[in-house]
Order: structure tokens, then sequence, then C-alpha cells
């Protein structure tokens, strides 16, 4: 028995011995801050990388955390870069330890915005209205770069008697549309695309000094792809369908649209996209 045993036990020590290790695969890791559109793009490039055969973390960061998570190397990616304007001190401060992507959507717009009921049609204009305004103007999270542009847009303009109002996206679009329910005078911080052009008129007051979306040499501005130095080494099928990504604002509206439906889930509402435009997802993953 006590030779059976001793037997039992050099076979199993031999089977562990050669048996190969099981490799422990890592989840790719996004970052993204809560703002309708980026809600919205990074739960669906989660569905799509999921469709490879990748396990996908999306992490919600501030503004600031979401760019040095990928050039510290922590996290894989994030396709959130609002370039050349909004994010562009962001992008200058880590460029040399990040790999920018290009573009994964064209046509954005940042700047102040009224509802169109508003008779005034120009920022230099706020002044002469500030009482009706309440001497406020209507901010997002505190390390947006929207913010910060905002911040020295007062500056020109001389708006020094307003008060920028910090919060977040969800609490400025709660109070434009409070305001607008109540017919009030209110101006916020806005971008587009966003769904809240979808449910209210409004409009953007006009930017005679262009410090919102000045002239830049480097093109249109857009939102951009932001990559880990090393993932296209480490992981080719997933930098490759990052590298693909691209949609039209269109598209991304529509996800925030359905993901204002308070009885849906945006991760739900990515897999509904991602099923109604096939072909476009096709080309991202390389079919």
């Amino acid at each position: 028995m006590i030779k059976n045993i001793l037997r039992t036990l050099i076979i199993f020590i031999s089977v562990l011995n050669i048996a190969p290790a099981v490799e422990v695969k890592e989840p790719i890791e996004i970052t993204y801050v809560e703002w309708a559109s980026e809600v919205a793009s990074a739960n669906v490039i989660k569905v799509v990388l999921e469709e490879i055969g990748e396990e996908v973390d999306i992490i919600p960061v501030t503004t600031a955390a979401m760019w040095q998570a990928v050039a510290s190397g922590d996290v894989d990616a994030h396709v959130a870069a609002w370039l050349y304007t909004t994010h562009a001190h962001y992008l200058n401060a880590v460029k040399d330890n990040i790999e920018y992507l290009g573009p994964n959507l064209i046509g954005t717009k940042i700047g102040l915005i009224v509802p169109d009921y508003v008779s005034i049609s120009s920022i230099s204009e706020l002044n002469a209205n500030i009482k009706k305004f309440r001497k406020r103007i209507i901010g997002i999270d505190p390390g947006a770069g929207l913010m910060s542009k905002t911040e020295h847009v007062m500056k020109e303009y001389g708006l020094n008697n307003f008060k920028l109002v910090e919060g977040s996206g969800a609490a400025m679009t709660a109070t434009l549309g409070s305001a607008i329910k109540d017919n009030e005078w209110i101006v916020v911080t806005g971008w587009t695309p966003h769904w809240m052009f979808s449910r209210w008129k409004l409009k953007y007051l006009e930017d005679p000094k262009n410090i919102y979306n000045p002239k830049d040499k480097h093109g249109e501005e857009h939102i951009g792809t932001i990559v880990r130095k090393g993932l296209k080494e480490d992981n080719p099928r997933v930098y490759q369908v990052l590298d693909n990504f691209f949609w039209q604002p269109s598209d991304m509206e529509q996800v925030m649209i359905w993901n204002e439906n308070e009885d849906t889930d945006p991760y739900d509402n990515a897999v509904r996209w991602v099923k109604e435009n096939r072909d476009k997802v096709n080309k991202w993953i390389g079919k």
C-alpha cells in the first residue's frame, strides 16, 4: 500500500512539473469621463472588443486621470480625446508617452449655449444681460478642458461678474431643462454631439474672438483615440479595432438619445447599436 501511495505521489508530482502553465489573460482597460458622449463611445467600443473575445473593463475617471492612466501604462486606451482645442494641454503634457491613433469622430464643437428663445446671439452681449442670466454660467466637471477654455473666454470677454458654476454634464443638462420648462434665461457650457440638441431648441452664442473653436493648422475639431505605448505589440487585434474605430456624430447621438431613457442601460444600448450597424462594426473588426 505504501508503494502504491508513493507511486501515485510521484505521478502527481511529475504531472505538475510537465503540465503547461495556464496563461491568465488580463482584461483590456479603457478609461472615460462620464459625459453623455463618452458613456456612449466607451460602451460601444467595449461591446465590439468583447465580440473579438476580449474581456473589457471601462473605468470612469476625471479628464486628467483619463489621460494620465494611459500615459503611465496603467490602462490600455481611451477614445475620448477632444482635439485639438479642448484637450490640447492634456495631449501636450503626455504626447511622448502615448500613441495617438487619429480621429474616431469628426465634427465636434464646444461653446456657450442658450435656449433658442433667448434673444441675444453673441458672447459679447452677455454682460449687458447679466441679471437675466442670474450672473451664472452653468458648467460641468471642474477638470474638463471645456471648463478651462471657458475660464479663458470669460477673461477675454470681460465676464468678470459672472460665476462659472462647477458640476457635471448631468447636472448641467438638468439645470438647463428646468430653466427651459420655466422659460428662464440660462447659459451653459456645451458641446456637439450631444442629445440635448435633439430634445430642446438651442443655439451656440457666437464667439467673435474664435477662442472656443479657433482656426487650427491641425484641421477639423474631432474626438480621437489614445492608446498606451506597446499595445500594438502586446495585443495587435485590439490595437487594430481601436485604430479602425470611426463613426459619425449621428451615430453617437443615437446612442446618447437611447441612454437618456431611464429604463435602459448604456451597455444594452451599445449592444443594440452594434447589432443595427453591423457593416460599420465589421470594418472596425477587419472582417
